[in-house]
């Protein structure tokens, strides 16, 4: 949903304890989405055959068919008849600030898979990404005992969780994956110092919104986002981001051409209404990344790129 003005004007701060506010919108959507998802429907997008792992509701059926049509394998998801599919409800403002709630639903019921199957299947990373607590928590377990390279991305989930569960889902991953303000709450709930952090994973990527991406391994990177030709809604861009970075490191890329089709994947999702409405173009990609990056940068991504 769209609210037509900023929900700071709507805040006073000295009644905050008293909070109790109704935003009157002008504008609701309802899309396909979800962390898995939006990252599994890009990386599909992108020729990466990603397999899809978690739970769903008997109303999954029309989701799984766009899926499985931009080459998702939707094979490992448990189908949970007596419940919906987990839903986020999403109110956006004029600044691109959002407030959201969550229904878990199916999503409980992700705790009852198990990644081992998996591994019969090849698969080279697992993302552990925004799900059910309990669920992450035996899917990192799982992952650390079978030696499936994981990356570690809690996102909404770290408001939830408290230290000792957030240290068990980083301790090990191949890549930390979070936004600033994701990357100062984990610091500040599992008392970690940033030192700390790195002495326990690979790599870690957090992102800056506007100010592109910061990407902390064996040496410090920094790049820079492509420029955006509007704002039209930020719902899934961490997401898009995550899809391109991993789709370029399956394909050899280094790290700062991943995080460069990182970029130019989340722009496309924030200059469009919804996280699985943009659609991919591959001369197009190309001119973004040489202007962004210049051309080397895009020479260089460029055999990866999907026809």
């Amino acid at each position: 949903m769209h609210f037509p003005g900023k929900f700071v004007d709507q805040l006073v701060m000295d009644q905050l304890d008293r909070l109790s506010l109704s935003f009157l919108v002008d504008d609701m959507v309802i899309r396909p989405g979800g962390v898995a998802g939006n990252i599994a429907f890009a990386l599909g997008v992108l020729q990466q055959a990603p397999i899809l792992v978690g739970a769903v509701g008997a109303d999954f059926g029309e989701y799984r068919a766009r899926l499985e049509a931009h080459g998702v394998d939707c094979s490992a998801v448990l189908v949970c008849d007596d419940v919906n599919t987990a839903r986020f409800v999403c109110t956006t403002d004029d600044d691109m600030r959002q407030i959201a709630s969550f229904y878990t639903g199916a999503m409980a019921r992700s705790r009852d898979i198990s990644l081992a199957p998996l591994v019969e299947r090849g698969v080279d990373l697992v993302l552990i990404g925004a799900d059910d607590p309990d669920a992450m928590l035996r899917h990192t377990d799982e992952a650390r005992e079978l030696g499936i390279p994981f990356a570690a991305d809690p996102s909404q989930q770290l408001a939830r969780m408290e230290g000792p569960e957030i240290r068990r889902l980083v301790e090990g991953a191949r890549y930390l994956l979070s936004n600033d303000y994701e990357w100062e709450l984990l610091l500040q709930k599992t008392g970690w110092t940033e030192q700390d952090v790195a002495s326990r994973v690979d790599i870690r990527v957090t992102t800056h919104g506007e100010n592109g991406v910061e990407i902390h391994g064996a040496e410090t990177l920094k790049i820079g986002v492509v420029p955006e030709t509007g704002k039209v809604d930020p719902t899934g861009v961490g997401d898009a981001f995550r899809a391109g970075f991993l789709a370029a490191v399956s394909g050899g890329l280094s790290l700062e051409h991943s995080a460069q089709l990182g970029s130019l994947i989340a722009v496309q999702v924030l200059e469009t209404d919804g996280p699985q409405e943009w659609t991919w173009d591959r001369a197009t990609a190309v001119t973004r990344l040489r202007d962004a990056y210049g051309p080397d940068a895009a020479a260089a991504i460029e055999p990866v790129l999907p026809a």
